[in-house]
């Protein structure tokens, strides 16, 4: 159903809002893509894993969005029941990822700040690939998983889905037979998936600023702050918006709520990864000029 009760003018400025974000979040990512693939300098393991970042949301958002905005440009709010399981799966494939490659990359600064000298031998292209194939197919993994116990479910003869795309409790909602399989599993891969990598970025954040605050010098704690910091927020945001929704019991799941935090880590999030890691970040931002000035140079 979307944004269906919303009146006409409202859905109109909504459909212009969210199809500038969705705009900005392909072409920021994909541009950061370009800009690390494109610079030898930047072929080291943390941008290896922000462009595995960027790839991810790009997806992310390309699987809910465009269905959304087709929906409030037709006012036509269906979709098919294997849409529907397609989108869930691809979507929660995708925010596993997210956590992953997040924990990932919160590693990397881990060894790279507090273990500098083992680092080029930890941080080998060999086990980056390693580490990003692993992050891949663990959350495919775990994704197929839960829609296939989703396909297994009845629901009532109410099929109108509070929501603007096939979100899992929103869906656990409609269910006429008993889903508590269906919780003990999600609430299972919530901690393997959520908790554990968020456990990881914590420790190593620790760790991190332990390390931090033993520098002698001013500049060499603003650059490491500044490294860290956009990583940091980007954590915050994510995970943040991820417990609103799914760390509640559904009996207490407000269809309102969770659709205004869904557009949060569904559109505010990928949005935002390209401003705060090419603004904060000098080398991303002297590849994006670099590459905007061969295409321009090219145009011409």
């Amino acid at each position: 159903m979307g944004f269906s009760e919303y009146p006409r003018e409202q859905q109109f400025l909504l459909f212009g809002l969210f199809l500038g974000m969705h705009l900005v979040t392909v072409l920021g990512n994909l541009l950061i893509i370009l800009a690390i693939s494109s610079d030898q300098h930047l072929h080291i393991p943390m941008y290896f894993f922000l462009a595995n970042l960027s790839f991810a949301d790009t997806c992310f958002t390309c699987t809910i969005v465009p269905k959304m905005l087709v929906n409030i440009h037709t006012q036509h709010h269906t979709i098919s029941y294997t849409g529907c399981l397609m989108q869930m799966y691809f979507f929660m494939a995708l925010t596993l990822l997210d956590d992953f490659l997040l924990a990932m990359m919160a590693y990397d600064r881990y060894v790279a700040i507090c273990l500098p000298l083992h680092y080029t031998m930890v941080m080998c292209p060999q086990h980056c690939l390693l580490l990003a194939s692993t992050s891949w197919f663990c959350a495919s993994l775990l994704a197929f998983s839960l829609t296939l116990l989703m396909a297994q479910v009845s629901f009532c003869a109410s099929h109108s889905i509070p929501h603007f795309f096939c979100d899992v409790p929103p869906l656990l909602k409609l269910a006429c037979a008993d889903t508590h399989i269906f919780q003990v599993t999600m609430l299972t891969e919530a901690v393997l998936s959520g908790i554990i990598p968020l456990s990881c970025v914590l420790f190593s954040y620790a760790h991190i600023m332990h390390t931090i605050l033993r520098i002698p010098s001013a500049g060499g704690k603003h650059k490491v702050f500044s490294t860290c910091g956009s990583h940091l927020s980007v954590v915050t945001l994510f995970y943040g918006t991820i417990f609103l929704v799914y760390f509640q019991p559904s009996s207490s799941y407000s269809a309102d709520t969770g659709m205004i935090v869904s557009v949060m880590y569904t559109m505010v999030t990928p949005m935002l990864n390209p401003f705060i890691y090419s603004l904060r970040n000098r080398d991303m931002k002297r590849a994006i000029w670099r590459l905007l000035g061969l295409v321009k140079c090219s145009i011409q």
